[in-house]
């Protein structure tokens, strides 16, 4: 087997782990689908600071929760979560921005501008969410698989209503969902110690 055969290889094989990582974390904690009137699909922010504009990964996650709303449910909420920082628009706003703005949502749109981490957004959201029947938290898989995490702790009961967001595609971003991988399998960890400390 020559050096281009054995590179190709590895780098499938890179690409493959990450591409199961991500669709293995979309599942988890998560149900198909639960009969439901309502529902909150809630999209986290990432860090945009100094612009005026959702950042291309703010953008990316606000595609990803509109194709998770599910049209057979009448009672659609879009709730964007993401605090402003040292930025003078919060995250939570330009997203609903871009949804609207760009991609012609016209459904129901609720803004959690306080939050400043993952735990943030979840505690801040509760009281946004509790009327849905079911829930979609979105981000990147590993990222709302740790929301997940903390909704379960925070609120078991909301924590059961967790449904299966559209944040996963085959074949989507591939280049950097390894890179991804890595860094959100490590972040899982710490956040499994941390919340088994405080239990």
């Amino acid at each position: 087997m020559n050096r281009k055969t054995l590179v190709a290889l590895g780098l499938f094989g890179v690409t493959a782990w990450g591409e199961f990582v991500h669709w293995r974390a979309s599942r988890a904690l998560t149900r198909t689908r639960l009969p439901a009137r309502t529902e909150a699909v809630v999209v986290l922010g990432y860090r945009n600071p100094g612009s005026e504009r959702a950042n291309v990964l703010n953008r990316w996650r606000v595609r990803a929760a509109l194709r998770s709303v599910d049209p057979a449910v009448a009672g659609s909420t879009l709730v964007c979560s993401g605090g402003s920082g040292t930025a003078s628009v919060s995250e939570a706003t330009l997203m609903a921005e871009y949804a609207v703005a760009a991609c012609g949502f016209t459904g129901r749109v609720r803004l959690e501008e306080e939050s400043r981490s993952t735990w943030q957004n979840v505690e801040n959201v509760l009281p946004l969410i509790e009327h849905a029947d079911q829930i979609k938290i979105v981000s990147n898989p590993l990222h709302a698989l740790k929301a997940r995490l903390y909704l379960r702790k925070l609120r078991p009961d909301l924590a059961d209503r967790l449904v299966r967001a559209a944040d996963y595609r085959l074949g989507e971003a591939w280049p950097i969902k390894p890179l991804f991988a890595v860094y959100g399998l490590r972040d899982l960890a710490r956040t499994k110690r941390n919340l088994a400390a405080k239990a």
